[in-house]
C-alpha cells in the first residue's frame, strides 16, 4: 500500500511519517542477503519503523533502502501504517 506522497517524502514517495513493521520475511536476492539487511529485517519483525529510524540506524544510502522498503512493499512482505490518520489521543474526563 503505498501512500500519497507529502512534504519531506523521499525520492520514492515514501514519507518519513511512515511506519513499517515486516509480516512476513521475504525472498531476497543474493546481493540482498547482508548481515545488515538481516538485522534491519529482525527488528522490523518485533517491531514497527519510520525510514528516518532505519536511516539512522544503517549505512544503507537512502536511495537503496527506499528501493529495499519498496521491492518488500511489492513483494507484500511489509505493513505500511500512515499515523497521520489517527487523531490525537484523548483521556476521558
Amino acid at each position: 500500500m503505498l501512500v500519497p506522497r507529502r512534504a519531506g517524502a523521499g525520492r520514492a514517495g515514501l514519507g518519513s511519517h511512515l511506519i513499517f513493521r515486516l509480516k512476513a520475511w521475504p525472498s531476497l536476492p543474493e546481493a540482498g542477503r547482508t548481515a545488515e539487511i538481516y538485522r534491519m529485517l529482525s527488528v522490523m519483525s518485533c517491531q514497527p519503523v519510520n525510514r528516518q529510524w532505519l536511516l539512522g540506524r544503517c549505512t544503507m544510502p537512502p536511495g537503496e533502502l527506499d528501493a529495499l522498503l519498496l521491492k518488500l512493499m511489492a513483494d507484500g512482505a511489509l505493513e505500511v501504517i500512515d499515523p497521520s490518520g489517527f487523531s490525537p489521543s484523548h483521556s476521558p474526563a
